[in-house]
């Protein structure tokens, strides 16, 4: 039985079989089928059927054979062909302008397009985001997959953003808004959970247990945990921004004084480096030190093995990395932090757009 009491039907399983060879192949060196069988406990005749369905969509391609050194024929390598399709991803956290990429199933890049939002709100900025993604559908060489996008504030499973007071959007369908101008399927996930896939799907060694903090004009983050997205009831998880952590400090746009955001997020921490006179390190240390703090439960509480940083260099540097990183080995027992690591995400640049093509990967072919 499925979850919810469902009858697993052949279509699933077979659904699931697919699934657990792209991945395989995803995840890997080109593997002949007797390999692939090996490796996800399938039967050959499994593999090869499916293996077979495949090839004929595009999505699996022949390799050659593999290397010399067993007696007999030597056996045919199938590798992933990463270009059998193209994913639309949009990143509209950056609120003065919506960026756009078009890039292929292994995240790389083949074209991008920004628009400037010049101060759009509401249906006038969702407007600009269907445009956007209707003209990098339409750009694109080869099939489409999907639209990926990620957007800031809270949005639930089926694309609605339940709130985004930047764009003054409220429980607004962005999926189904823009659905009406693509003809391929649309998913839309919250920027940093958008991100931290993008951490898990397309990090090296793959890490099943971990964070993705978004530091610019908010702080915000993805948590990952077994390899899955955690997003709670509310679809609130990761929502670390506004935990308090200086009761005397400045006023944040939520109203409140001292939130994290107003201590380390971008805008705030740039105009303090400013009127540091020289002292910058501790101004970023300061910071880092406070989120170090809020991250140390749950990092402790979830059995984190990682936490990656996505931010402007400038900010997310070595002393703000470090003040982090003290701050939670401080405060958390020796055993949880034993093998624990923080770094900066590697394509921070286009993390959420990298996060909105692993999205659509994840939704549309089972590769997680």
């Amino acid at each position: 039985m499925r979850a919810g009491g469902e009858k697993a039907l052949p279509e699933h399983t077979r659904r699931a079989n697919r699934s657990l060879i792209l991945r395989t192949l995803f995840r890997s060196d080109p593997m002949s089928r007797a390999d692939l069988a090996r490796a996800t406990d399938l039967t050959r005749v499994s593999v090869s059927r499916i293996v077979d369905d495949l090839a004929a969509e595009g999505i699996v391609r022949e390799s050659g054979p593999s290397p010399e050194g067993r007696v007999g024929k030597p056996s045919t390598l199938i590798a992933l062909n990463p270009d059998a399709y193209h994913v639309v991803t949009l990143d509209l956290s950056a609120y003065a302008e919506l960026t756009g990429a078009i890039m292929n199933l292994v995240g790389d890049v083949v074209h991008t397009m920004s628009v400037p939002t010049d101060g759009a709100r509401g249906e006038e900025l969702l407007a600009k985001v269907c445009a956007l993604a209707s003209a990098l559908v339409k750009r694109s060489t080869v099939r489409v997959l999907g639209v990926g996008i990620g957007s800031p504030g809270v949005v639930n499973a089926d694309g609605v953003v339940r709130e985004a007071v930047a764009f003054g959007w409220r429980d607004l369908d962005v999926g189904a808004a823009v659905s009406a101008v693509v003809p391929v399927p649309v998913h839309v996930a919250n920027d940093a959970n958008a991100a931290a896939l993008a951490a898990r799907t397309y990090g090296q060694p793959v890490v099943d247990n971990l964070a993705l903090v978004r530091i610019g004009q908010g702080i915000g983050s993805g948590v990952i945990v077994a390899g899955a997205l955690v997003t709670g009831e509310r679809f609130t998880a990761g929502e670390i921004g506004h935990v308090l952590v200086d009761e005397g400090g400045e006023v944040c746009r939520c109203g409140r004084r001292g939130c994290l955001e107003v201590v380390a997020a971008t805008p705030f921490l740039r105009r303090r480096l400013a009127d540091a006179e020289g002292d910058t390190d501790a101004v970023l240390a300061a910071a880092g030190q406070a989120l170090g703090r809020v991250l140390t439960p749950v990092v402790a509480a979830l059995g984190l093995e990682q936490v990656v940083l996505s931010g402007p260099p400038d900010v997310v540097g070595d002393v703000f990395l470090q003040a982090a990183k003290a701050a939670i080995e401080h405060e958390a027992l020796a055993i949880v932090t034993d093998d624990f690591e923080i770094r900066v995400a590697v394509r921070g640049d286009d993390i959420v757009l990298l996060g909105g093509t692993a999205l659509v990967v994840a939704e549309e072919l089972g590769i997680r």
